[in-house]
C-alpha cells in the first residue's frame, strides 16, 4: 500500500491543517527542529519503509547524457508551464526568494520526476552563486502528484554543498504530519547546518518578518486555505507599530525603509541621495571595500531589523561590521516602492539581450535619460561605488557579474509576478552599466 494510502487509513491527509496551529507571531515558527511534536508511530513506520524500499532508483541521470544547458529553455518548455517555480521577490535582507508550490504539481502520471529534478537543478543555477531564500507553500499536495521518498531522497543527494551552502532560508508554509515526519525520515541525510535552516510557518503572515509577502507568486487556492486557516485560530496577530515593521503606517516624516524617494526627499532636507544609501556606502567605503563576500554573505535577520526600526525612528545608526551595512542597502533598495530603475524602464531592460553589442552603450545611455533626477543621482551614487568595489574584487571576490546577480533583483522588478526569464537580461543591464559606469556617470555624459 502507498504512503498516501496509509494515511487515509490513519485519518490524516499530506494536505490537512497544520499539526500545530495556533498561537501567534513567533510561535508559528519552529527553528531547525525537523519533527513533529507528536509523531503517529504507524505513519512514521509507513514512510520509512518506503524510504527504505525505494532502493538506487535514480531519477537524476534519465536517458540523456549529461550536457552543458545551452538549450534548457526548449528542453524544460513542458515544466516550466505548470509555474511550479518561480523566483519572486526577496526577503528583507534583498536576497531573491524561491518560490515552489506544491499545488502547482500536475499527476505523477503527467509529470516526468526526473526531468522535473533537472528543472529543479536548472531554475536553481541562476541564483545559488550568492545568497539565497527557498519558500516550498505545502499546501495541495495530495495522493495524485505526490513526489515518491526516492525522488527526495535523490533531490537531496543531487543538490550538492554549492546549492545547500547559500540557502539561508528553508520556509515550509502550512506544514502537515505528513511534511513533518517526511522530514523526520530524512534527518539523518540533512546536515545539521542545514537543519538549523528548516523553519516550519503555519501562517503567511508570518513570513512578512523575513519576506516581502506581497512581491511573492502565491497561487489563489493557497491564500485561500490560508484564510480558512486564520479564521479558524482563535488567537490574534500580534500588533506592529510603523517603527517595527518596512512599510510606513501612516505619516511618519523619519521613515526610511518603504517609502518613496519623493518623500526621502521631501522629510530629509540636506540628503542629495536617501540617507540610508548615503551612511551605508560611506561606511563600506571605509571600512569594506576589501571585505570578501562583501553583499554576497548576509547579516543576522535581528540585526537588520534593530538598524531598520533605528532608522525608521530617526535615530543615528552606527555600523560595527561591512555585511550588515551591505545588508541594509539591499534592503532599502528592494524596500522603495518603486524600483530605483523604475518600472517604465522594465521591458526596455528585458530587452537588452537582444540589441546588438555595438550597440548597447547608446540604448542604456539613452534609457538613463529617461530616469527622474532623483532616481538617477541615487543610481549614479549606487554605480559609481559598486565600481570602486569591482576594482577591489581581488581581494573581496566580487566582480561585476557578482554584484550584477546580487544587485540586479534590486534594482528592477515588474509590476507583475517575477519570471524566470527575466533574471538573466536584469543581470546583463546591471554588469552593462558598471561596464560603461565611466562614460554613463561621469560629469560630462550626455546623460
Amino acid at each position: 500500500m502507498s504512503t498516501v494510502g496509509n494515511l487515509v487509513d490513519f485519518g490524516l491527509d499530506p494536505d490537512s491543517t497544520p499539526s500545530s496551529a495556533g498561537g501567534s507571531g513567533s510561535n508559528y515558527l519552529a527553528d531547525g527542529d525537523t519533527t513533529a511534536n507528536v509523531v503517529d508511530e504507524n505513519l512514521k513506520k509507513s514512510l520509512e519503509a518506503e524510504f527504505a524500499s525505494s532502493g538506487s532508483t535514480s531519477y537524476v541521470t534519465g536517458d540523456r547524457p549529461r550536457t552543458a544547458w545551452s538549450d534548457a529553455s526548449a528542453e524544460f518548455e513542458d515544466v516550466a508551464q505548470y509555474g511550479i517555480i518561480e523566483v519572486s521577490g526577496s526577503d528583507l535582507q534583498g536576497r531573491p526568494v524561491i518560490v515552489v508550490s506544491a499545488c502547482k504539481l500536475p499527476s505523477n502520471h503527467v509529470l516526468d520526476q526526473g526531468k522535473f529534478l533537472r528543472y529543479l537543478k536548472y531554475t536553481l543555477d541562476k541564483v545559488v552563486e550568492s545568497d539565497y531564500s527557498l519558500v516550498y507553500l505545502h499546501h495541495g499536495l495530495n495522493s495524485k502528484n505526490k513526489p515518491s521518498m526516492s525522488f527526495v531522497r535523490d533531490a537531496y543527494k543531487e543538490f550538492d554543498r554549492k546549492y545547500k551552502k547559500n540557502i539561508k532560508a528553508f520556509y515550509i508554509v502550512h506544514p502537515t504530519n505528513f511534511i513533518r515526519i517526511a522530514m523526520g525520515i530524512l534527518k539523518p541525510l540533512l546536515s545539521l547546518k542545514f537543519g538549523r535552516k528548516v523553519r516550519y510557518v503555519n501562517y503567511l503572515s508570518d513570513l512578512k518578518d523575513f519576506i516581502q509577502v506581497s512581491q511573492l507568486v502565491i497561487p489563489p487556492e493557497v491564500t485561500k486555505h490560508d484564510m480558512e486557516l486564520t479564521s479558524k485560530s482563535s488567537s490574534q496577530q500580534k500588533s506592529r507599530d510603523a517603527s517595527e515593521s518596512s512599510v510606513p503606517v501612516g505619516d511618519i516624516p523619519t521613515q526610511q525603509f518603504g517609502v518613496s524617494l519623493k518623500f526621502l526627499e521631501d522629510n530629509n532636507p540636506g540628503y542629495k541621495v536617501p540617507k540610508v544609501m548615503q551612511e551605508t556606502i560611506s561606511y563600506i567605503r571605509e571600512n569594506g571595500l576589501t571585505t570578501q563576500g562583501i553583499f554576497r554573505r548576509s547579516a543576522a535577520a535581528t540585526a537588520l531589523r534593530e538598524v531598520q526600526k533605528s532608522y525608521n525612528l530617526g535615530n543615528p545608526v552606527v555600523f560595527d561590521e561591512p555585511h550588515l551595512a551591505a545588508v541594509t542597502l539591499k534592503a532599502f533598495l528592494r524596500q522603495l516602492p518603486e524600483p530605483l530603475l523604475t518600472f517604465a524602464l522594465y521591458e526596455y531592460i528585458l530587452n537588452i539581450s537582444r540589441v546588438d553589442e555595438d550597440t548597447r552603450f547608446r540604448v542604456i545611455s539613452e534609457l538613463m535619460q529617461k530616469l527622474p533626477p532623483r532616481n538617477f543621482l541615487a543610481l549614479k551614487t549606487l554605480i559609481l561605488f559598486l565600481a570602486e568595489i569591482v576594482a577591489n574584487s581581488k581581494d573581496n571576490l566580487m566582480d561585476a557579474s557578482n554584484l550584477a546577480v546580487v544587485f540586479g533583483p534590486n534594482l528592477v522588478w515588474s509590476t507583475d509576478v517575477a519570471s524566470l526569464v527575466a533574471m538573466g537580461p536584469i543581470n546583463t543591464f546591471v554588469r552593462l552599466l558598471l561596464d560603461y559606469h565611466k562614460e554613463l556617470f561621469s560629469e560630462d555624459s550626455e546623460c
